[in-house]
């Protein structure tokens, strides 16, 4: 197990009853465990870098922005609705506690550029198959997805375009 591990906190019942969060923010805080954290989802792409990483907010765009410093690529952000100032387009998705929606810029990848999808937890799936939707219908590539968390007991992964690699960094 990396260090870095150890330092994700589990808060029960939030933010409703039955739901265990992963709370990643002491990993945020700690300067050699955040590093080894973007090192550690970085691996996969260093040798063929994305023209951009697109970023699911809010957690997604750290690790997204890290991402994009790190391997000189461009990072584009993936919003809740009413947060982008130019056109958008959209995409609903179901969570484990209820449902939601993203948006992106309507304009934010040109048709072929090469991305990778960034996200916190892979829980039910919901966000990175909405995010997956909005790159797409751009005509972008989408080489893949990263996240530092996956809870397999909520499936996410077979919810998830097997065609494209999904990297997780830890099993949580």
């Amino acid at each position: 197990m990396p260090h870095w591990s150890s330092l994700i906190r589990e808060v029960p019942d939030f933010p409703k009853p039955r739901i265990v969060f992963k709370d990643i923010t002491p990993v945020l805080a700690d300067a050699r465990g955040l590093a080894d954290a973007i090192d550690a989802m970085a691996a996969p792409w260093r040798d063929a870098v994305p023209d951009a990483f697109v970023g699911i907010e809010s957690r997604g765009f750290i690790f997204a922005a890290a991402l994009a410093q790190a391997l000189g690529a461009g990072f584009v952000p993936v919003r809740k609705p009413g947060k982008l100032p130019a056109r958008t387009i959209a995409s609903d998705y179901a969570l484990e506690y209820g449902s939601d929606r993203l948006e992106m810029h309507a304009d934010a990848l040109p048709a072929g550029a090469r991305v990778v999808l960034v996200d916190d937890v892979l829980a039910t799936g919901g966000t990175l198959r909405a995010a997956l939707s909005l790159a797409q219908r751009q005509g972008a590539t989408v080489v893949g997805a990263t996240v530092l968390v996956e809870l397999p007991a909520l499936a996410g992964r077979e919810r998830w375009d097997a065609g494209i690699p999904l990297h997780v960094a830890l099993q949580g």
